[in-house]
C-alpha cells in the first residue's frame, strides 16, 4: 500500500526530483501491533536529513499522522517513508521546487529475520567499496546505487549479509545494517564520518553502551582483518533489530555475551 502526500496512490510525477536525481531521504520502520516502533526517532532522523540536504521543511505533524494511520490494523510489517525535495527546478537547481513530496508505504515483514535471530548469520566481504563523502555520511539519502550493487554481488554468495569497506579499505557497515564487534569487554563499531548510514539501532546501542558498566565502546577506523580475533560480531538495524554473526569470511564466532546484554534494549 502506498500513500503520496496522504492520498492512496501508486505513482509520483515524472518531474519529481526523487525520480530525476534521487533527491531526498528515507527511513524504514518496524510496525508491531499497529504501532510504529521508535516513531519519534524516525521522525528526528528525517528532520536531520532534511536539514543536511537543504530541503524544504515538511509538515511533520501531518507526516506523523500519516505514518500512524498506515500502521493501523497491521500486526507486523515494514513502514517506509520517503521525503523527496519535490517537483520542479531546472536541471540541478532547486529554485522553484514545489515540495516536499511525502511517500509512505506499508509492506510485509521479512520473515527470514525471525529465523536469523535464532540461527545467526554469515557475512561475506563485498567487492564493492563505498565512496568517501563526508557531506552525505550518516544520512539515509535516496542515492542507494552502491547498496544495490552490493546486494547484487551478495545474491551470488551463500552469505546472509555483506561486510562493506570504503575506498580506503576501512570497515563501514553491512549492505543494510550496522556492525559491532567485541574483544573481551571492549566493543567496537566503525566510524561513519566519511561514509555509511548512522542507523537508529546503532544509535540506540551506542547510547546503551555509553551508560554500561559491563562494556566500553570505541568508534574506530579499522580494516576487515580486525574481525579475525574478535570474540563476537553483531549486526543491527531497525527491523532486525539485532543479530549474532556466526561467520564472517573464514572467521567463526560462538559467543553471545554482548548479544544477551543488548537484546533486552533492542527489541
Amino acid at each position: 500500500m502506498y500513500w503520496v502526500n496522504g492520498v492512496s496512490q501508486h505513482s509520483v510525477a515524472l518531474g519529481d526530483r526523487a525520480v530525476q536525481f534521487g533527491d531526498g531521504c528515507f527511513t524504514t520502520a518496524w510496525v508491531k501491533n499497529s504501532r510504529v516502533q521508535h516513531l519519534d526517532a524516525h521522525l528526528i532522523r528525517l528532520q536531520k536529513a532534511v536539514t543536511a540536504l537543504l530541503m524544504p521543511d515538511c509538515h511533520w505533524g501531518q507526516l506523523r499522522a500519516e505514518m500512524q494511520a498506515a500502521a493501523e490494523g497491521c500486526d507486523e510489517g515494514v513502514l517506509k517513508v520517503i521525503l523527496s525535495r519535490g517537483e520542479g527546478g531546472r536541471g540541478y537547481s532547486t529554485q522553484g521546487v514545489k515540495g516536499p513530496t511525502r511517500i509512505v508505504s506499508l509492506s510485509g515483514y521479512p520473515q527470514h529475520y525471525h529465523a536469523w535471530r535464532e540461527q545467526g548469520i554469515a557475512l561475506a566481504l563485498s567487492p564493492v567499496a563505498l565512496a568517501r563523502s563526508p557531506l552525505l555520511a550518516g544520512i539515509k539519502h535516496l542515492n542507494r546505487l552502491e547498496q544495490v550493487m552490493i546486494r547484487a554481488h551478495l545474491d551470488n554468495t551463500d552469505a546472509h549479509e555483506a561486510l562493506v569497506v570504503d575506498t580506503a579499505g576501512m570497515l563501514v557497515e553491512c549492505c543494510a545494517a550496522n556492525l559491532f564487534w567485541r574483544k573481551g569487554d571492549q566493543v567496537f563499531t566503525p566510524d561513519l564520518s566519511n561514509s555509511g548510514v548512522d542507523g537508529l539501532m546503532r544509535q540506540k546501542i551506542i547510547d546503551v553502551l555509553a551508560h554500561s558498566d559491563s562494556f566500553s565502546l570505541e568508534i574506530v577506523n579499522q580494516p576487515v582483518t580486525t574481525l579475525a580475533d574478535a570474540e563476537e560480531v553483531l549486526v543491527c538495524n531497525a527491523l532486525m533489530p539485532i543479530l549474532s554473526v556466526r561467520k564472517a569470511e573464514n572467521w567463526h564466532y560462538n559467543a553471545s555475551k554482548l548479544f544477551e546484554f543488548l537484546h533486552p534494549h533492542c527489541s
